[in-house]
């Protein structure tokens, strides 16, 4: 069982907790006013998902901001991604976006995001939480409060910058049937009128607006049964699945395969580099098939950190074109913006429909495929650390690289990935090979091993 101490998590993700345990109010304005500090009492956004939680947290963000002088802009319900749009449109010092993303309804966060529109680096994330680790606070009087401004047409301005980025005409004179499993988050408010803007005919899931998950918030295969139901059902040439805050993609083909949100970056990049060749950059936890059709046009992928602003900021350093994080089918197209968005890689995956007479099914099934296995374990971040380096330790002789936990190099092909989460108190396993034999083989070996040390613990 987890003690309260392991239910919030700060890291370079942001600050996560349960409601009610963790996350106080007091916690969340203190972080707030921090956050005002470090941006010098500047102009922040502030946007959330759909949680029911978010107004109690939002309201304790702007009492914070508001305290140490900064100028408020109020989005209200907004993808993690338009935040990140909206601090460039607006010239912002910052954001803070209220959303614990893929983590169950009782979870809530604050992400944190910098004057250029990324997250905060790790660094950056430092000098934050060394600002709310100190004692004093510059609070301003009251007659040195701004005012608090809303905007109203945020999602027109992510929509335009998407739109002006891709082939428009092509996707609306195909008029295709598209399901979309909104999660009963921010795709709820948005991915109808996104997708019928672009000509689509759309059948929504789990579109209510009221913030209840019906359904696991995490887009894996095993939580999309509905929607490749409903694929089937109504015929739909692709099926798409968000996560509460529309930073995260996964696919349904048309077929009705739920299929590794793995394969949502492989796609998209697929397309894009058929279009224009050019460097590619991917978190370490990225299936193989990525490397191979980058490397099938003749380009350069690299390998970063898990989390955004390490695949960011390594793209931004080598001018890439396309990149993500595989294993949490995230896109990130810089020509929009240089970030996760659920909303670009649709729009992505349908110009690839377009441009082609194939089928979803017919382009999936060409790419390489390799079968893996995934396992998380709950666990505290210094015992996950202490399992890694036995780990290190034990397969010293193996190819190993530890950017990012440890991942592990086989002479068979076969590669596994053993790291702490940066949003949630477990350590996580992923293990892929050419045949799921082989990936079952080495999976059972690692998680024999983990399951007797955690006995120990």
């Amino acid at each position: 069982m987890q003690t309260k101490n392991r239910r919030l998590k700060i890291s370079i993700s942001g600050v996560r907790g349960v409601i009610g345990e963790t996350l106080t109010p007091q916690l969340i304005n203190d972080f707030a006013m921090a956050f005002g500090e470090y941006v010098a009492g500047g102009t922040v956004i502030v946007g959330r998902d759909s949680r029911s939680s978010g107004i109690m947290v939002e309201q304790a963000v702007l009492s914070g901001l508001r305290a140490v002088g900064c100028q408020v802009l109020l989005a209200g319900v907004i993808p993690t991604p338009t935040a990140q749009i909206l601090v460039n449109e607006y010239n912002a010092n910052g954001a803070i976006v209220i959303s614990a993303s893929h983590n169950p309804a009782e979870w809530n966060a604050l992400k944190f995001i910098g004057g250029n529109g990324l997250f905060l680096n790790q660094h950056q994330a430092a000098e934050l939480l060394d600002i709310y680790n100190q004692l004093d606070r510059n609070l301003v009087s009251e007659n040195a409060y701004m005012g608090l401004r809303k905007i109203t047409n945020s999602f027109a301005i992510h929509q335009k910058r998407i739109f002006n980025n891709i082939d428009t005409e092509a996707i609306r004179a195909r008029n295709f049937t598209v399901a979309v499993d909104c999660c009963n988050g921010v795709g709820s408010f948005y991915s109808r009128q996104f997708l019928e803007a672009l000509n689509c005919n759309v059948v929504e899931i789990f579109a209510e607006r009221d913030g209840i998950f019906r359904r696991k918030p995490e887009p894996t295969a095993e939580n999309l049964q509905k929607l490749s139901d409903t694929v089937r059902e109504f015929k739909c040439d692709v099926g798409f699945a968000q996560d509460p805050d529309g930073d995260r993609l996964a696919l349904v083909s048309n077929s009705g395969e739920a299929i590794s949100e793995q394969y949502t970056l492989v796609m998209t990049t697929e397309h894009i580099l058929a279009e224009k060749p050019g460097n590619v950059v991917a978190n370490i936890q990225t299936t193989k098939s990525l490397e191979d059709v980058v490397k099938s046009y003749g380009c350069n992928i690299s390998y970063s950190p898990v989390g955004e602003i390490n695949v960011t900021e390594q793209m931004l350093k080598a001018n890439a074109i396309i990149g993500g994080e595989g294993g949490s089918g995230g896109v990130i197209f810089p020509a929009v913006h240089p970030c996760r968005d659920s909303f670009t890689a649709m729009a992505l995956i349908l110009e690839m429909l377009a441009l082609t007479t194939e089928t979803f099914d017919d382009i999936y099934q060409s790419l390489p495929h390799y079968k893996y296995f995934s396992k998380k374990y709950q666990c505290s971040a210094v015992f996950a650390q202490k399992i890694i380096r036995m780990f290190k330790d034990e397969y010293s002789n193996e190819k190993i690289t530890d950017i990012d936990g440890l991942r592990i190099d086989f002479t068979d092909g076969s590669w596994l990935l053993l790291r702490a989460s940066n949003t949630e108190p477990v350590i996580r396993l992923f293990v892929e090979a050419k045949t799921q034999k082989l990936a079952n083989s080495k999976a059972k070996a690692f998680d024999e091993k983990i399951m007797m040390i955690l006995a120990q613990n």
